[in-house]
């Protein structure tokens, strides 16, 4: 197994899971609780860590994750249904759930 990501943030961890899933990428994550041992562990001890159960798939892990978070410098769209102003990481409209563009 090798470590792939790690972020004090579990949101940050999860959703690196939730994209390397999506991929077909067997992955665990350790420390999932350890947030409640801060004081008796050390801080960075105690982040969320992502690790891949296969090695050999590490390459692969490594881009997607930095086109994924390379990604999200995208552009607003405004929806041609409602024509509200939505930001580039919403795929659906938040005011009619209509699709991007």
């Amino acid at each position: 197994m090798k470590l792939i990501y790690t972020n004090e943030n579990l949101f940050l961890v999860a959703n690196a899971k939730n994209i390397l899933e999506a991929h077909r990428i067997e992955v665990m994550v350790k420390n999932e609780f350890a947030q409640g041992a801060i004081g008796e562990i050390a801080a960075f001890d105690a982040w969320p860590e992502l690790w891949l159960v296969n090695d050999a798939d590490y390459d692969k892990a490594s881009t997607i994750l930095e086109n994924a978070s390379s990604a999200q410098g995208g552009t607003e769209w405004i929806c041609n249904h409602c024509c509200e102003r939505n930001d580039a990481s919403f795929e659906l409209c938040w005011n009619c759930q209509s699709e991007c563009c």
